[in-house]
């Protein structure tokens, strides 16, 4: 069970630093991955989730590495394109944490893997619906600022 533990701590540190280490101009597009479904109506789906009721609740560690950006400090529509950077940035560090869930049958009986499972499931799955419904919210919210910017003033 200490392995356990020490195992997923060294797994969110080392997704985590290599996602930090990331250039935001690799994220500045959705990968097949990140980019939303049909099935989430533009993020519509995470509002029926009730998803605004409960992201505040859940840990924001963006800035656990120097020059890591925070969700709180983004700060208006000038950050928000960087907010979706940050998204993808923060979806993927979750993605790849999940993904090493395996790795823990290698040293674990089949009932405590089962439980690895569940806990990576647990862990990191609210992360990656909050990052998808901020993203899918932001990026209306700028789809629809770049279409009022490129309407013509009214006629006088």
């Amino acid at each position: 069970m200490v392995a356990d533990v020490v195992a997923w701590s060294v797994i969110g540190v080392v997704v985590g630093y290599a996602m930090h280490r990331l250039p935001p101009r690799r994220l500045e597009r959705d990968t097949w991955l990140t980019r939303l479904r049909a099935a989430e109506t533009d993020g519509r789906l995470y509002a029926r989730l009730r998803v605004r009721r409960w992201k505040d609740r859940l840990p924001d560690a963006g800035e656990v590495f120097p020059g890591g950006v925070s969700k709180r400090t983004t700060g208006g529509p000038a950050g928000y394109e960087r907010f979706v950077v940050e998204t993808r940035r923060a979806e993927l560090t979750h993605w790849g944490v999940l993904g090493a869930a395996p790795l823990f049958a290698l040293w674990n009986p089949w009932p405590l893997t089962l439980v690895m499972w569940a806990y990576a499931v647990v862990a990191n799955v609210p992360c990656i619906v909050v990052q998808r419904f901020n993203r899918a919210r932001l990026q209306r919210l700028l789809a629809r600022r770049e279409r009022l910017s490129r309407r013509e003033p009214p006629a006088r």
